[in-house]
């Protein structure tokens, strides 16, 4: 796919990873569609965005969770570009607990069930109703897209995060069967999968536990947040690439 005025729609576009991917779209050209909760750092991100040379970028406060407002959502974006031309399925949290904790043979705490909803609202069910409705648009405005969904190294299942671990085993499962059932309409979807990245939460951290996150990893340092960027947007333009999973981990594996 040549980048240059298509629409690439970024969930979580706001900050992190999915503001390092929208200014790298925008400086190949790319048109953008930013989702987001936080409407301060939607409106940063849009202003590099456009500083990097897209010349037409859009925000859209939108919760993934609700599919009228998603159904919505894609019809605006449809509607105000014209097309749907990729998507990045990135918005995500974390709630993380042990599934169930014991002192002394007494249960002193446990997964809560909003824990584990939460998240899997988000980041499952939220992937499935982007996902659907960019490939409708995709399909119905004859544009031959790509779906990514940001999966993680915790999809092979870590400590503390079986919600988390779950859905992220989850959106990449989601990728290969998308890349099967939409191929016939010349859509693509992949997944990549990124290990500890430099973002504000990691860079956050004191330094001790940094260091010590950092000397578990083969490569020595945590990730650029625009190497996951640079990724994404080799998927978009490799009009080959479609049903795998890229892992971006620093050959760190859980």
């Amino acid at each position: 796919m040549e980048l240059r005025e298509k629409t690439i729609v970024i969930t979580g576009g706001g900050r992190g990873l999915g503001a390092a991917m929208a200014t790298r779209l925008a400086a190949a050209g790319a048109r953008l569609a930013l989702v987001d909760l936080d409407p301060e750092s939607l409106a940063k991100t849009q202003e590099a965005c456009l500083a990097a040379g897209s010349d037409k970028v859009e925000t859209y406060e939108v919760n993934v969770t609700q599919e009228d407002a998603v159904v919505d959502l894609f019809d605006r974006i449809h509607t105000e570009f014209g097309s749907v031309d990729g998507l990045v399925n990135n918005a995500g949290i974390t709630r993380d607990a042990l599934t169930l904790k014991y002192k002394d043979g007494q249960q002193v705490a446990k997964m809560s069930m909003e824990q584990w909803q939460l998240v899997i609202d988000v980041n499952l069910t939220g992937v499935f109703l982007c996902g659907r409705e960019a490939a409708a648009k995709m399909i119905e405005g004859g544009s031959k897209g790509c779906i990514i969904n940001i999966s993680s190294i915790s999809r092979a299942g870590n400590m503390g995060q079986v919600n988390y671990s779950a859905t992220k085993a989850g959106v990449q499962a989601m990728a290969v069967v998308w890349a099967k059932e939409f191929a016939r309409y010349g859509i693509r979807a992949a997944s990549v999968a990124p290990g500890f990245i430099g973002t504000d939460m990691v860079m956050a951290m004191k330094p001790e536990a940094r260091e010590k996150l950092t000397n578990m990893i083969p490569a020595r340092r945590v990730g650029d947040p625009d190497e996951i960027a640079s990724t994404v947007q080799f998927i978009l333009e490799n009009d080959y690439v479609s049903g795998r999973c890229f892992e971006i981990d620093g050959a760190l594996r859980l």
